[in-house]
This record gives C-alpha cells, sequence and structure tokens, in this order.
C-alpha cells in the first residue's frame, strides 16, 4: 500500500457533486469513484457500476458480477475479505470504471465516456500500474485507443480473455463482462496470471523498475 494512503475509497478526490453529464445527475444514486492501493502495480477498469457498485460506493462489488470479480481476485491474493465485502481489502490492485455514475436504464454513452476520461487516465498516470485488466470491451476497445498500436475494432474480448496484449507502458490482461463469464472463463484468467504474469517478472519485461 502507498505509505501515504489512508484510506481504499476515493484517494484523488474526485468531485463527489459532478454535473458534467445531465443525462447521468439525475437517475444516479451517487458518483462512483475509483477503489483501492493507490500504489498498485494493477488496476482493473470497468464500463460503468452496477446497480450494487452504486449501492455500496465500490466499483466492482455487490451481485451483478461484483462478486465473480472479488473472487477471482482473491483466489490471486489481491482480495483479503469475503467475495460479498461492500468495502474489500484489497492489496496491490486498484478498481475502477470508465464512468463514475450508472444510468439505470442504459449504457453509456461516447460523450459520457468522454467526459470521464480525464479522471480515468488521471488515475492511470498516478498510479502507474504495470497490468491494466479491462473487463469488458467497451473498455478494452477505450484502452487500445490511447495506450495500444492496434485499431480498436481488432479486439474481441471474448478471444482476448484471459490473454496478455503488450501496451505502451504496460500490459492488458483483458476480462469478459463478469455476468458473461463461467467458472471456466473464471478459471481460465486466474490460470493466465498465475503462469503468465505473476510467475514472471514482469517489470522487468516492461523496463520498469521496481516500486
Amino acid at each position: 500500500m502507498d505509505a501515504n494512503q489512508q484510506e481504499f475509497r476515493n484517494p484523488f478526490g474526485m468531485d463527489e457533486a459532478c454535473e458534467n453529464c445531465p443525462e447521468l445527475c439525475g437517475p444516479r444514486d451517487r458518483v462512483v469513484h475509483g477503489y483501492g492501493d493507490v500504489g498498485a502495480e494493477f488496476v482493473v477498469i470497468g464500463t460503468r457500476p452496477t446497480a450494487a457498485a452504486e449501492a455500496n460506493g465500490v466499483p466492482f462489488t455487490g451481485d451483478g458480477g461484483g462478486e465473480r470479480v472479488q473472487s477471482i481476485f482473491g483466489d490471486l491474493g489481491f482480495v483479503r475479505s469475503p467475495p460479498d465485502a461492500a468495502a474489500p481489502d484489497v492489496q496491490n490492485v486498484f478498481f475502477t470504471t470508465l464512468t463514475r455514475c450508472r444510468h439505470p436504464e442504459r449504457e453509456p454513452t461516447d460523450r459520457e465516456i468522454e467526459t470521464c476520461e480525464p479522471f480515468v487516465n488521471a488515475e492511470i498516470r498516478m498510479i502507474n500500474p504495470q497490468i491494466i485488466v479491462p473487463v469488458g470491451g467497451r473498455p478494452l476497445r477505450e484502452l487500445a485507443i490511447e495506450y495500444t498500436t492496434r485499431r480498436p475494432d481488432s479486439f474481441d474480448v471474448d478471444a482476448e480473455h484471459a490473454t496478455t496484449i503488450r501496451g505502451r507502458g504496460f500490459e492488458l490482461v483483458p476480462m469478459k463482462e463478469p455476468d458473461a463469464m463461467t467458472d471456466a472463463d473464471a478459471d481460465a484468467f486466474v490460470a493466465h496470471m498465475r503462469e503468465n504474469v505473476l510467475s514472471r517478472d514482469y517489470r522487468q519485461t516492461k523496463g520498469r523498475q521496481s516500486r
């Protein structure tokens, strides 16, 4: 954990009363900021908060796939709390989403993702991770625009699930949407991380120095 970090919630002091997206301000219950270890080497990025994450105020928590993600990262040693924890006890991982607000009836628009993009980019720059896990096709394509040399439309998250993609300054390890994941998919992701990421010195591979 970063020596100066006092709590996992909203470590970058983003605006709790943001009104940049008018169509999201009314229906949202709260702004859901990134959560986790600000000294992490792994950042997990989804599209938007689920209903359960909005209720908890923490990305990737509760039902709607959150418990599966917490279970996966628990198996990998990054989460020290039960999968159903509303405020997980994490180490070396930071959870966030492309947009901080949830519309109950639809996915975020391109404009809404663009509006939140500075927040996501700030987290990536400040945390400076070794590995980014885009969860779902939308985060994978959005990250491809900024951080890979491939065309965004060349990515298929089902085909790329549990593989490693070289990016600019870090590597991507895509994950399917948790709700669409089978137990076999979850096991494949854990196995790939153990065998191909955690088993090697990915810092040296990427020309990075240890923290």
